[in-house]
């Protein structure tokens, strides 16, 4: 249980008996901190409601609530937002004050679905059906133009790992990444949960005030792991034309993808890369 004079950090500290061969050490290591997130929606006229609670790692929570109900239709530009906060509610115990986030919108969801009680990576999505409701929610299919070159996107899970700071400490996190065309990094973080480290991205650039109306038309988003179909989907709704991972996609990534005109690669490392929709969005030069 996490103290309640504190919020809790991205590691948490134990003590681990470790071998080496014969040798054996006592000492102390860092975990990836993994606590629950709920998430409530307010606004005008209405009481508090639940909208889901997640697993996440501690850190960039506003922004995390903030990009995961952007994902999901709740919300569709910065003007339909008013304030992201801790709950203060006095019902909660002391070890949830900073694991329950309220967002307060301007009026009622433009997309209220009810996500139950938890989130994991297996979200029940599957088919058409899940394909259709990615318009729904806000996303558009995207002109295929050229975004960047292809060795640039290469380098980009290279460059994604030199960001990662608490990856650093523990090995325990996922990351995403959102780089400019020329390999800049625009904005990178982390969590346990790789879809809720895109969302902490783009809820960031939400609550900046820097998300274009248009999208992120020169950008390029860049995952640790696999690449599965939320991923893409968060990629679709922010308007993000590339998105590239170190992993293998899953069939209904793929199809999203190719849906929605993203450019979607894996396997990518310096020599080699493997890309499985609308190849034209790369330069080869």
């Amino acid at each position: 249980m996490m103290r309640s004079d504190r919020r809790p950090g991205p590691a948490t500290r134990v003590r681990v008996t470790e071998w080496r061969g014969d040798a054996v050490t006592h000492h102390e290591d860092r975990l990836a901190t993994e606590e629950p997130l709920e998430v409530r929606l307010v606004w005008p006229g209405a009481p508090a409601q639940r909208f889901v609670v997640t697993m996440r790692t501690p850190g960039a929570d506003f922004a995390l609530a903030t990009g995961l109900t952007f994902a999901e239709g709740v919300f569709t530009g910065t003007d339909d937002l008013r304030t992201v906060a801790y709950c203060t509610d006095e019902t909660l115990a002391p070890q949830q004050q900073f694991n329950v986030v309220t967002v307060e919108l301007a009026g009622p969801p433009a997309r209220w679905t009810r996500r139950g009680l938890s989130m994991s990576a297996a979200c029940g999505v599957c088919g058409k059906d899940s394909l259709d409701a990615v318009e729904h929610i806000g996303g558009t299919p995207q002109d295929v133009v050229p975004v960047a070159k292809v060795n640039v996107v290469r380098s980009l899970p290279d460059r994604l790992r030199e960001q990662q700071r608490v990856f650093e400490r523990t090995g325990g996190l996922h990351a995403a990444g959102l780089f400019g065309a020329d390999g800049t990094p625009v904005l990178v973080r982390e969590d346990i949960g790789r879809h809720n480290a895109v969302d902490k991205v783009v809820g960031q650039l939400l609550l900046d005030r820097a998300l274009p109306a248009g999208g992120l038309a020169d950008t390029v988003l860049c995952v640790s792991g696999r690449l599965g179909f939320e991923i893409v989907q968060k990629a679709a709704v922010a308007s993000i034309p590339v998105v590239v991972a170190v992993g293998a996609p899953s069939s209904l990534a793929v199809d999203l993808a190719r849906e929605y005109g993203i450019c979607l690669a894996g396997f990518a490392r310096a020599d080699r890369m493997v890309v499985y929709t609308h190849p034209t969005r790369l330069d080869p030069g």
